[in-house]
Protein backbone atom coordinates (compact mmCIF):
# COMPACT_ATOMS: atom_id res chain seq x y z
CA UNK A 1 0.00 0.00 0.00
CA UNK A 2 1.41 3.54 -0.42
CA UNK A 3 1.38 5.86 2.48
CA UNK A 4 1.66 9.42 2.25
CA UNK A 5 5.20 9.64 2.80
CA UNK A 6 6.18 7.50 -0.28
CA UNK A 7 4.13 9.44 -2.19
CA UNK A 8 5.73 12.91 -0.91
CA UNK A 9 9.24 11.38 -0.81
CA UNK A 10 9.53 9.49 -4.14
CA UNK A 11 6.48 9.20 -6.28
CA UNK A 12 6.19 12.61 -7.92
CA UNK A 13 4.70 16.01 -7.80
CA UNK A 14 1.15 15.46 -8.92
CA UNK A 15 -1.56 16.88 -6.39
CA UNK A 16 -2.02 14.54 -3.10
CA UNK A 17 -5.51 15.08 -2.98
CA UNK A 18 -5.39 11.52 -5.08
CA UNK A 19 -4.57 10.29 -0.87
CA UNK A 20 -6.59 12.53 1.21
CA UNK A 21 -7.92 15.77 1.19
CA UNK A 22 -8.20 19.35 2.76
CA UNK A 23 -12.43 19.08 4.03
CA UNK A 24 -12.77 22.58 2.55
CA UNK A 25 -12.19 20.50 -0.98
CA UNK A 26 -13.64 17.64 -0.76
CA UNK A 27 -16.22 18.25 2.36
CA UNK A 28 -15.90 18.78 5.71
CA UNK A 29 -18.68 19.97 9.03
CA UNK A 30 -16.83 20.13 11.84
CA UNK A 31 -17.37 15.88 12.36
CA UNK A 32 -16.38 14.57 15.04
CA UNK A 33 -15.05 11.34 16.50
CA UNK A 34 -14.53 9.56 19.46
CA UNK A 35 -12.55 6.02 18.13
CA UNK A 36 -9.58 6.79 20.26
CA UNK A 37 -11.48 7.44 23.19
CA UNK A 38 -9.21 6.14 26.59
CA UNK A 39 -5.90 6.75 24.65
CA UNK A 40 -3.77 8.94 26.64
CA UNK A 41 -1.86 12.03 25.23
CA UNK A 42 1.40 9.97 26.00
CA UNK A 43 0.32 6.99 23.76
CA UNK A 44 -1.76 8.44 20.67
CA UNK A 45 0.02 8.23 17.51
CA UNK A 46 -0.83 11.71 16.39
CA UNK A 47 1.01 12.90 19.52
CA UNK A 48 4.97 11.13 18.42
CA UNK A 49 7.35 13.53 18.82
CA UNK A 50 4.45 16.45 19.93
CA UNK A 51 7.31 18.16 22.52
CA UNK A 52 9.95 18.97 19.14
CA UNK A 53 7.01 20.70 16.85
CA UNK A 54 5.41 24.02 17.15
CA UNK A 55 3.44 25.35 19.23
CA UNK A 56 1.77 28.07 21.10
CA UNK A 57 1.10 27.76 24.88
CA UNK A 58 2.94 25.37 27.45
CA UNK A 59 4.52 22.01 27.17
CA UNK A 60 2.10 19.74 26.04
CA UNK A 61 2.97 17.47 28.72
CA UNK A 62 2.12 20.41 31.16
CA UNK A 63 -1.24 21.76 29.70
CA UNK A 64 -4.52 21.01 31.13
CA UNK A 65 -5.87 21.03 27.16
CA UNK A 66 -3.85 19.81 24.52
CA UNK A 67 -5.10 20.78 20.70
CA UNK A 68 -2.99 19.15 17.96
CA UNK A 69 -3.89 20.55 14.54
CA UNK A 70 -2.84 18.59 11.27
CA UNK A 71 -2.93 21.11 8.56
CA UNK A 72 -1.83 22.06 5.23
CA UNK A 73 -0.65 25.24 4.27
CA UNK A 74 -2.35 24.71 0.76
CA UNK A 75 -5.80 23.76 2.25
CA UNK A 76 -8.76 26.00 1.86
CA UNK A 77 -10.64 25.02 5.16
CA UNK A 78 -7.19 24.65 6.99
CA UNK A 79 -7.02 28.72 6.07
CA UNK A 80 -10.52 29.56 7.72
CA UNK A 81 -9.44 27.46 10.27
CA UNK A 82 -6.12 29.90 10.94
CA UNK A 83 -8.06 32.69 10.38
CA UNK A 84 -11.17 32.68 12.28
CA UNK A 85 -10.89 30.08 14.69
CA UNK A 86 -6.91 29.83 16.26
CA UNK A 87 -6.78 33.33 16.98
CA UNK A 88 -9.75 33.18 19.16
CA UNK A 89 -8.36 29.82 20.97
CA UNK A 90 -5.20 31.98 21.78
CA UNK A 91 -6.80 34.84 23.14
CA UNK A 92 -8.92 32.56 24.96
CA UNK A 93 -7.31 29.10 25.96
CA UNK A 94 -3.91 29.74 25.24
CA UNK A 95 -2.79 33.34 26.56
CA UNK A 96 -4.47 31.92 29.57
CA UNK A 97 -2.43 28.81 30.33
CA UNK A 98 -5.03 26.84 29.90
CA UNK A 99 -4.11 25.15 26.86
CA UNK A 100 -1.26 24.37 24.25
CA UNK A 101 -1.98 24.63 20.68
CA UNK A 102 0.97 21.85 18.16
CA UNK A 103 0.78 22.54 14.31
CA UNK A 104 1.57 19.41 12.79
CA UNK A 105 2.27 19.81 9.32
CA UNK A 106 0.12 17.65 7.03
CA UNK A 107 0.44 18.32 3.21
CA UNK A 108 -2.36 16.65 1.33
CA UNK A 109 -4.20 19.04 -0.90
CA UNK A 110 -2.52 20.97 -3.61
CA UNK A 111 0.62 20.01 -5.02
CA UNK A 112 2.63 23.34 -3.71
CA UNK A 113 1.87 22.40 -0.23
CA UNK A 114 4.39 20.05 0.04
CA UNK A 115 7.21 22.48 -0.82
CA UNK A 116 5.60 24.88 1.54
CA UNK A 117 5.70 22.02 4.20
CA UNK A 118 9.23 21.31 3.77
CA UNK A 119 9.59 25.15 4.29
CA UNK A 120 8.06 25.79 7.31
CA UNK A 121 10.05 22.62 8.98
CA UNK A 122 13.60 24.23 7.42
CA UNK A 123 12.95 27.92 9.14
CA UNK A 124 10.98 26.34 12.53
CA UNK A 125 14.54 24.79 13.15
CA UNK A 126 16.07 28.29 12.90
CA UNK A 127 13.22 30.74 14.65
CA UNK A 128 9.46 29.51 16.09
CA UNK A 129 8.48 32.80 15.60
CA UNK A 130 9.48 33.01 11.30
CA UNK A 131 7.81 29.94 11.17
CA UNK A 132 4.31 31.37 12.26
CA UNK A 133 4.83 34.33 10.25
CA UNK A 134 5.51 32.09 7.47
CA UNK A 135 2.81 30.13 7.95
CA UNK A 136 0.43 32.73 8.08
CA UNK A 137 1.97 34.39 4.60
CA UNK A 138 1.03 30.75 3.44
CA UNK A 139 -2.60 31.07 4.43
CA UNK A 140 -2.92 34.53 3.30
CA UNK A 141 -1.42 33.76 -0.39
CA UNK A 142 -3.10 30.39 -0.76
CA UNK A 143 -4.38 31.55 -4.34
CA UNK A 144 -1.28 33.10 -5.30
CA UNK A 145 0.74 30.45 -4.89
CA UNK A 146 -1.78 28.35 -6.07
CA UNK A 147 -1.66 30.21 -9.62
CA UNK A 148 1.71 30.29 -9.61
CA UNK A 149 2.71 26.33 -8.78
CA UNK A 150 4.35 24.67 -6.95
CA UNK A 151 7.69 25.62 -9.15
CA UNK A 152 7.19 29.18 -7.57
CA UNK A 153 6.94 28.42 -3.80
CA UNK A 154 10.91 28.22 -3.13
CA UNK A 155 11.55 31.26 -4.65
CA UNK A 156 8.58 32.87 -3.06
CA UNK A 157 9.48 31.75 0.23
CA UNK A 158 13.23 32.96 -0.27
CA UNK A 159 11.92 36.45 -1.09
CA UNK A 160 9.22 36.55 1.61
CA UNK A 161 11.83 35.22 4.25
CA UNK A 162 14.76 38.03 2.71
CA UNK A 163 11.99 40.89 3.24
CA UNK A 164 10.31 39.94 6.50
CA UNK A 165 12.35 38.09 8.89
CA UNK A 166 15.79 37.94 10.39
CA UNK A 167 16.63 34.26 7.96
CA UNK A 168 18.99 34.02 5.39
CA UNK A 169 16.50 32.87 2.85
CA UNK A 170 18.60 30.89 0.33
CA UNK A 171 19.99 28.99 3.45
CA UNK A 172 16.43 27.67 4.37
CA UNK A 173 15.53 26.88 1.04
CA UNK A 174 18.60 24.74 0.65
CA UNK A 175 18.00 23.39 4.11
CA UNK A 176 13.99 22.42 2.48
CA UNK A 177 15.54 21.64 -0.56
CA UNK A 178 17.99 19.16 0.21
CA UNK A 179 16.73 16.59 2.37
CA UNK A 180 17.69 18.75 5.68
CA UNK A 181 14.47 18.66 7.06
CA UNK A 182 13.45 15.23 5.79
CA UNK A 183 12.78 13.06 9.12
CA UNK A 184 10.95 16.01 10.43
CA UNK A 185 8.22 16.38 7.53
CA UNK A 186 8.31 12.45 7.61
CA UNK A 187 7.64 12.64 11.83
CA UNK A 188 4.41 14.61 10.90
CA UNK A 189 3.04 12.19 8.17
CA UNK A 190 3.96 9.45 9.67
CA UNK A 191 2.01 10.65 13.01
CA UNK A 192 -1.28 11.58 10.54
CA UNK A 193 -1.10 8.02 8.60
CA UNK A 194 -0.81 6.25 12.28
CA UNK A 195 -3.59 8.35 13.56
CA UNK A 196 -5.36 7.51 10.47
CA UNK A 197 -5.75 11.82 9.48
CA UNK A 198 -7.51 11.38 5.74
CA UNK A 199 -8.74 15.14 5.24
CA UNK A 200 -7.56 18.63 6.77
CA UNK A 201 -7.78 20.51 9.36
CA UNK A 202 -8.31 17.51 12.19
CA UNK A 203 -7.81 18.75 15.46
CA UNK A 204 -7.73 16.03 18.03
CA UNK A 205 -8.21 17.33 21.33
CA UNK A 206 -7.03 15.97 24.99
CA UNK A 207 -7.89 16.89 28.40
CA UNK A 208 -5.64 16.49 31.81
CA UNK A 209 -3.37 13.50 29.58
CA UNK A 210 -6.41 12.10 27.99
CA UNK A 211 -7.91 11.74 24.55
CA UNK A 212 -11.54 13.23 24.44
CA UNK A 213 -12.46 13.68 20.35
CA UNK A 214 -11.36 15.04 16.82
CA UNK A 215 -13.23 17.42 14.39
CA UNK A 216 -12.67 17.48 11.31
CA UNK A 217 -13.39 20.16 8.58
CA UNK A 218 -15.29 23.72 9.78
CA UNK A 219 -13.75 23.60 13.33
CA UNK A 220 -15.49 26.21 15.76
CA UNK A 221 -13.85 27.97 18.90
CA UNK A 222 -16.97 26.11 20.85
CA UNK A 223 -16.28 23.26 19.60
CA UNK A 224 -12.79 22.84 21.13
CA UNK A 225 -13.77 25.07 23.79
CA UNK A 226 -16.52 22.51 24.46
CA UNK A 227 -14.34 19.12 24.27
CA UNK A 228 -11.87 20.29 26.82
CA UNK A 229 -14.66 21.58 29.26
CA UNK A 230 -12.26 24.93 29.52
Amino acid sequence: MTTRRDYLFGLGTATTAALAGCAGVLGGDGSSTDDDGGQSLADHPATAGLDAQPRHGPTPSEATGVIVAFEDPSCPRCRTFEQNTVPEVRSKLVDPGDAAFVFRGYPVVYDWGEPAARALEAVYAESAAAHWQLAAHYFAQQDDFRGAGREQVYPRTRQFLDANTELDGEAVVAAAENGTVDDAVGTDLDAGEAASISATPTVLLFRDGQYRTRYTGSVSFSDIETALGL
